[in-house]
């Protein structure tokens, strides 16, 4: 349940889901039909999370993108409506790390309690990996009111996820059955992605190993899954 702003665990969002909000985020904007149209957006891309991780989004300017980039300033507007839009395409290349981790897959056979802390322990990596750029979106999502509302989607598409997969355990017998499912996967949820922040962002010193080990010990104390 990992997501990209409000904690983890198992459920991973569909590509599918974030496909759909791609050209949304984009201005609409079609991908570039020529491979030297994709390069230099992709340029773009990279040249501005380079950008938004040193300066945030605030004092951010395209200028600066558009040099980084080794592009004219006017190229910019052939591919980005705006800062707003360019930061969007940098959030789909930060979703790809932080939500497709595919943890299922690597151990499908594994316990729910083997899936819960394997998926803990890599979104807390891949945040460890994007504290910059997750310190920048945190940053918009105060300002701008499309993203903020795009989070707050999310995170109920990520919460539903989360409490049917608690649902199943309790319904199996695995999980604490006086849990309210969608309360619990919020305050999990909660928890995580605020002490990655906390330490990832705001320079709170915990090791990894022990920030790692606490909070899957409290995720299956919660669930009670360490009791099976």
């Amino acid at each position: 349940m990992v997501r990209a702003n409000h904690g983890a665990a198992v459920a991973l969002m569909s590509k599918a889901q974030g496909q759909d909000s791609k050209n949304d985020r984009a201005g609409g904007r079609a991908a570039p039909p020529s491979r030297r149209g994709q390069r230099t957006r992709a340029a773009l891309v990279v040249a501005a999370r380079s950008i938004f991780e040193r300066d945030g989004f605030l004092d951010a300017r395209i200028t600066d993108i558009t040099a980084g980039a080794s592009v004219a300033a006017g190229t910019f507007y052939t591919y980005f409506d705006d800062k707003e839009a360019i930061f969007a395409a940098v959030v789909e290349s930060l979703e790809e790390d932080m939500l497709h981790m595919h943890i299922r897959q690597r151990i499908a056979d594994a316990t729910p309690s083997a899936l819960i802390c394997a998926a803990n322990e890599e979104y807390l990596k891949a945040y460890q990996r994007n504290a910059r750029l997750m310190a920048a979106l945190e940053q918009v999502a105060q300002i701008d009111e499309n993203f903020r509302d795009l989070r707050v989607k999310r995170s109920e598409a990520f919460l539903k996820r989360n409490a049917k997969l608690i649902k199943e355990l309790q319904d199996r017998g695995e999980a604490d059955p006086s849990l309210d499912p969608l309360v619990a996967a919020e305050a999990l949820s909660w928890m995580v992605s605020r002490m990655a922040y906390s330490v990832f962002v705001q320079g709170r010193r915990v090791p990894m190993k022990l920030l790692v080990e606490t909070l899957n010990r409290l995720w299956l104390n919660a669930l009670r899954l360490g009791d099976t």
